[in-house]
């Protein structure tokens, strides 16, 4: 029932874009960072068009002809009257009158030959690859797999952006399409940032380097980690692309905020500054945010740091390797949580010599860096999306305002609970 359900989604997308060839798609895809790129992008091409985006990740095949559609996901997927009320709602779309001019869409990997199966509705116009990372070997077991999975897009697309820095130049072998650029931050890069300045009040001023024109657009970028960063310049790569003006791609670019749980700044106890990264971690994810931790000058800097989920075979290699780039001459504490981070990060951080406290769980890690924060110090608190760690609540314990809760990942009632079950099985 639901695979006829999905085939019949499909065909109405498809039919959407033949009675509507004008309106464009950008299609977001990459190992991490894919809701920061997609929102980045909607928000540069808002300047000038009509933009459809849909926010959030219901993890189904339903997920991406909704969005395409612009029909809310229904609160009963499995019931009738949904279904019947989105088949109409789908009907009518397709007659009505185009009422956007860009969609951005996100598309998902469920493993091998996913992304190609996209191509049976949506051609994308441009498609965006955030990065390749082993955030998800469980799915494909080596990193390679990844690559290939995620650089296989190209294929199905008019035109290909991909990350300079964060894609390793050996899995230039899957790239076939021609009509390819690159965006980062490094030099080799064709569309990348060149910094002028980063400072905790304004993020970075600098300036973005075009290849279609000879004068750099001047921005000021408010973001915290070079990886965000990169984000942001592949949204001003695709604005230029879409025919917009330097002033419309600076507006826009200046006017991308961080979102909850991905390096968003928060202010905490004792006159502190958090950098909420609890949404989901990864292997590349918690490099870039802990080098983006050293670079804020500070009195004193803290690292939070729990275990990384999904990486199968390279969990110890992973968690050792970032232990590693702890420096005791940058951090005043390294704290962690979970089995894989107390049992394989932490030994690697104290080998460094860094200070290191294992925490049992997030509210233990929350009261034990409010016990030691100091006077306008900085904390790194980096946390999975899913498991049993919810670091969110350590960062709620160290917050100067309560009132900032709400801007903290997985706090609805629903998650309360499930946070109550898993917390009253810790002893003490």
């Amino acid at each position: 029932m639901s695979m006829g359900r999905q085939r019949k989604l499909e065909k109405y997308a498809k039919k959407y874009f033949k009675r509507h060839p004008e309106v464009r798609v950008v299609a977001v895809t990459g190992s991490i960072g894919k809701t920061y790129t997609k929102i980045a992008i909607a928000t540069v091409l808002n300047q000038r068009y009509r933009v459809r985006l849909f926010h959030g990740n219901r993890g189904t095949n339903f997920t991406t002809p909704l969005a395409i559609l612009g029909i809310d996901y229904p609160g009963d997927i499995k019931g009738f009257k949904a279904w019947r009320a989105i088949f109409k709602a789908a009907r009518q779309r397709i007659r009505q009158p185009a009422d956007v001019d860009v969609i951005v869409v996100e598309l998902n990997s469920y493993g091998p030959g996913t992304l190609l199966q996209y191509a049976d509705y949506i051609i994308p116009d441009i498609a965006v690859v955030t990065a390749i990372s082993e955030s998800n070997l469980k799915v494909f077991q080596t990193i390679d797999f990844v690559a290939q999975e995620q650089l296989s897009i190209g294929t199905i697309s008019r035109s290909l952006l991909v990350n300079r820095d964060d894609i390793d130049s050996r899995f230039a072998v899957y790239l076939t399409n021609p009509v390819m650029n690159t965006f980062g931050t490094g030099g080799a890069a064709e569309y990348r940032f060149s910094e002028g300045d980063f400072s905790e009040d304004k993020g970075y001023t600098g300036s973005v380097i075009v290849p279609e024109w000879e004068e750099s657009i001047p921005v000021i970028l408010h973001t915290y980690d070079e990886f965000s960063l990169r984000q942001i310049i592949a949204a001003c790569a695709v604005g230029v692309k879409m025919g917009l003006s330097p002033q419309e791609i600076a507006a826009g670019a200046s006017s991308i905020k961080p979102l909850d749980g991905r390096m968003n700044p928060l202010a905490g106890v004792e006159g502190s500054l958090i950098l909420d990264n609890t949404a989901n971690n990864s292997p590349l994810g918690s490099r870039t945010a802990l080098q983006s931790l050293y670079q804020i000058p500070a009195p004193q800097r803290i690292a939070v740091l729990g275990s990384m989920q999904h990486l199968a075979q390279l969990s110890v290699t992973a968690h050792q390797e970032l232990g590693g780039l702890c420096d005791p001459a940058q951090l005043a504490w390294v704290v962690t949580i979970g089995d894989e981070a107390n049992r394989y990060l932490a030994p690697a951080a104290r080998g460094r010599g860094c200070q290191v406290k294992e925490c049992k769980n997030a509210l233990e890690a929350g009261a034990f860096v409010h016990s030691v924060i100091e006077r306008d110090g900085i904390v790194l608190f980096d946390g999975p999306e899913d498991g049993d760690i919810y670091l969110e609540e350590a960062v709620k314990i160290v917050l100067h305002s309560a009132a900032d809760a709400d801007k903290l990942v997985r706090q609805s009632p629903e998650w309360a609970k499930k946070k109550v079950d898993i917390f009253s099985r810790f002893p003490g």
